[in-house]
């Protein structure tokens, strides 16, 4: 299974570039998990729904053929570490690649977001970008470390 996290925004942090690799080198061959940065549509003298539809092209692109969509939303359904674990293990064992997708500055086209196969929320909290990239991946790689009774996560 291949696992894409599709992110608007191509500049982060160091400390969140390593802390996001350390994590992503940290999963099995058959779970690859890459990340692919889109890059955030110019704000200049642009409408909302132009900027979204711009990203939204972007992101479609970096998106894989076949592949369950799962956008990160403020309003998706929110999971607890288990259930993330549990949904996990469901792709996993459909074959489906996932791509995961976090929205730029001003969120996801609501065209998009719709037609993902599922909306999440990762947190009530409001996030910066380079942050919901590390604490997406730690929160995947837990959920991969509980799918197989690694000690990673302890209850």
């Amino acid at each position: 299974m291949r696992l894409t996290i599709v992110a608007v925004g191509q500049k982060v942090p160091d400390w969140a570039q390593t802390a996001y690799d350390d994590y992503a080198k940290r999963f099995p061959p058959e779970l690859k998990v890459e990340i692919k940065a889109v890059k955030t549509e110019p704000r200049a003298s642009k409408t909302l729904d132009t900027l979204l539809a711009a990203e939204r092209t972007r992101i479609e692109a970096a998106i894989g053929k076949n592949c369950r969509i799962v956008a990160l939303d403020e309003r998706g359904t929110s999971v607890t570490t288990v259930a993330l674990a549990e949904r996990l293990k469901a792709w996993q064992l459909s074959g489906d690649d996932v791509a995961i997708v976090i929205g730029g500055p001003d969120g996801l086209d609501a065209t998009f977001k719709r037609s993902a196969h599922e909306r999440l929320r990762l947190s009530d909290l409001t996030l910066p970008h380079a942050m919901v990239r590390v604490l997406l991946i730690e929160q995947l790689y837990r959920a991969w470390s509980i799918t197989i009774n690694h000690p990673y996560h302890r209850e």
